[in-house]
């Protein structure tokens, strides 16, 4: 039988909580003949279904030359601006705003080699705001191509986020395509790249993870 969707390990331990709960309920409400019970019983399974829904974990098959940058994430282009980073220098930061009806898995976009991962604490502002790029709890990972081209993935918690799942290591060596992490619920995903990094994508451009190229390496 062919599955409908994957689910993301990430949120297991969610679902079984929310399944969990849903059959205590359930035995309930079929002993204790209260209204509210009955209520209680239809949310906790229309709420379980909304949760396996979110924590779908589709896989991507990449069409594109390995030389493609491609999308880390799904979801909506809502800024690129020059940045002067520290490890990279003068740069070019773009945002994509991951909504709760997006897929929230995130996915290398080049064969690289992580430098270093360095998370930060930090508040829990919308992620379609551009002072969440800075002020929220995130994830930054620094790569490296074969080419010796140096960019960064930074993963931002939103305001319904609370949790990042990171699977980056330093002088781990990923290809295109593998997992990254994982954001749970409303969140930000950015990449900062040099000069030398020719986008293609534009302000307002939706971009889906694995599929849509971002730019190329000059």
């Amino acid at each position: 039988m062919k599955k409908i969707f994957n689910i993301a390990p990430e949120g297991y331990k969610i679902i079984l909580s929310v399944l969990v709960l849903w059959i205590i309920a359930y035995i309930f409400s079929t002993y204790l003949h209260y209204p509210w019970i009955g209520f209680l019983t239809i949310y906790l399974f229309s709420f379980l279904l909304i949760v396996c829904y979110f924590f779908r974990d589709p896989i991507r098959k990449i069409l594109y030359n390995e030389q493609d940058f491609l999308s880390p994430a799904d979801g909506r282009i809502v800024s690129i601006k020059d940045w002067d980073d520290p490890d990279i220098g003068k740069s070019t930061k773009i945002a994509i705003f991951l909504s709760v009806f997006n897929v929230h898995r995130q996915w290398t976009p080049l064969n690289a080699t992580v430098i270093n991962s360095v998370y930060n604490p930090g508040r829990f502002f919308g992620a379609f705001k551009n002072k969440a790029s800075e002020k929220n709890e995130q994830t930054s990972i620094l790569f490296c191509n074969n080419n010796e081209n140096f960019f960064k993935i930074k993963q931002i918690a939103g305001f319904v986020a609370r949790r990042i799942v990171n699977h980056m290591n330093s002088d781990l060596n990923v290809a295109q395509g593998e997992k990254l992490g994982f954001i749970k619920f409303g969140s930000r995903v950015e990449i900062i790249v040099p000069k030398n990094f020719d986008i293609k994508v534009k302000n307002g451009m939706k971009v889906k993870g694995c599929k849509t190229i971002i730019g190329n390496f000059k």
